[in-house]
């Protein structure tokens, strides 16, 4: 399939390109600092081009050239405001998602290990910082048809979907984020939550908005596709948890994925909220339910009760399509069901829950309250990356269609049906080659040449190299 031009640009390929973006957060033993570590596992990581090719230039004002780079598997990895962060390869299935994600954590636990490090330091998939009270991101990212029929009626249900959706996304925290303490207090609320359902909540501003780092939003509306302008948008998503258990993250991406399948067919349910904000933090501050939501029209409505009405559009649209829908469909299915009658069951396979049932045993254990500062120690080490160290990865379900045990070969290998591979291709022909080169998402550029552009996010076939370089 050829690359779109003015001329001829190429029919979309039915199917979605989702990437997640994960920053970590690191654990680091005295006398040893983060930022030293998290320079001596990138420089791992790129040392003798063997996972990857670092930038030879500056990206922007804040990346400058030696801050990270491309990996052979399709992914990236850079350091971002103080953290290490990787972004998985263009994926066209939810599975690939879970397999590229999990592909990181494997790849910094190599490095720390072959530096001597993995005793003294551990990176951890969590977004907050309880000393500072700092908050970091899981960013999602998903391709959308630039024809997609965002009518009022479908962006205020896709907002609906996403705000409700932290019942069973969110991972779970300890206490509660300072702003959302003061504003709990100029309201006359005595009981804060001890434990919340999300992590990001407190920290969500607002609906919409461009950028991320200020007044952030469930949904961000900056319009960068990455790809062909005239065929596809990214909607980028910055509001959710950075999830540890493969079944917790295989139904947040899997579920979100069907409702831009359903966006695009124009077949979202008619649902709007009346604050999606307020809603978020009303869901993530009410573990043990029920949570009532107060519609646009002034009804209040169960969020179960609504997300089934979106599953069921799911169910009646897609089911039998393949097994990876029929997976998440079913396993959707039986978390809805389960939340509503016996959370407790669901340990092991969402995150929050599992969470909290391990702080319940261990301050029985210890004799300790909900706000004991111990808490927020092994809140933390529920995210380590470490099998032998995290307290969320034993127990995780692997009993589904979301075991991904081949992850360990998506560290080296990208994705062989999206552009992801024919971006591969073309760095490891530069590599051999030892040509100067500028690698970018979309497009590779070797030998100050014209560009190869990428713009086909499902194309995995790079151009003959030696009829351009």
């Amino acid at each position: 399939m050829k690359n779109p031009s003015p001329e001829n640009p190429t029919v979309p390929t039915t199917g979605r390109i989702t990437g997640l973006e994960t920053e970590y957060g690191c654990l680091v033993d005295p006398p040893l600092q983060v930022r030293e570590v998290i320079e001596k596992v990138r420089d791992w990581i790129f040392q003798t081009d063997s996972h990857g090719l670092i930038d030879l230039h500056d990206r922007d004002w804040d990346e400058p050239s030696g801050n990270g780079g491309f990996l052979f598997n399709g992914g990236r990895v850079y350091l971002d405001m103080g953290h290490l962060e990787y972004c998985t390869a263009e994926c066209s299935s939810t599975l690939d998602v879970v397999r590229f994600d999990q592909a990181g954590d494997l790849l910094l636990n190599r490095a720390l290990l072959e530096l001597g490090l993995s005793d003294h330091v551990t990176f951890i998939r969590n977004n907050i910082d309880h000393y500072t009270g700092a908050t970091f991101g899981c960013h999602e990212n998903y391709s959308l048809l630039r024809n997609a029929p965002l009518s009022q009626k479908n962006v205020l249900s896709l907002l609906a979907f996403l705000t409700l959706r932290s019942v069973y996304a969110g991972a779970g925290r300890v206490g509660i984020g300072q702003a959302a303490r003061l504003q709990a207090e100029q309201l006359g609320k005595a009981n804060t939550p001890t434990f919340q359902i999300t992590q990001r909540a407190d920290y969500i501003q607002n609906d919409f908005f461009e950028w991320v780092q200020h007044n952030r939003a469930i949904i961000n509306t900056r319009d960068e596709p990455l790809a062909d302008p005239r065929l596809y948008r990214r909607l980028h998503l910055i509001h959710g948890d950075t999830n540890v258990l493969p079944s917790a993250l295989f139904l947040k991406i899997g579920s979100t994925r069907l409702m831009f399948d359903l966006l695009e067919a124009n077949d979202l349910p008619p649902i709007a909220l009346q604050d999606a904000v307020v809603s978020l933090r009303q869901i993530s501050h009410t573990p043990d339910g029920p949570w009532p939501i107060r519609l646009l029209d002034g009804k209040e409505v169960g969020a179960l009760d609504l997300l089934e009405q979106y599953h069921q559009r799911a169910s009646r649209r897609f089911a039998g399509r393949d097994a990876e829908t029929d997976g998440i469909l079913h396993l959707w299915h039986r978390v809805l069901h389960e939340l509503s009658t016996r959370p407790e069951s669901l340990v092991g396979v969402l995150d929050w829950t599992t969470k909290r049932h391990l702080m319940r045993l261990f301050c029985e254990a210890e004799g300790i309250d909900w706000t004991h500062r111990w808490l927020e120690a092994q809140d933390l080490e529920y995210h380590s990356t470490q099998p032998e160290r995290s307290l969320a990865l034993p127990m995780a379900d692997l009993s589904g269609i979301w075991n991904t045990p081949d992850a360990e070969i998506a560290c080296t290998q990208a994705p062989v049906n999206t552009r992801a591979k024919a971006r591969s291709d073309l760095m490891k022909e530069i590599q051999t080659r030892k040509l100067p080169y500028v690698i970018d998402w979309d497009s590779v550029q070797a030998n100050e040449l014209e560009p190869i552009y990428l713009l086909d996010p499902f194309n995995p076939r790079a151009p003959a190299l030696t009829d351009r370089w």
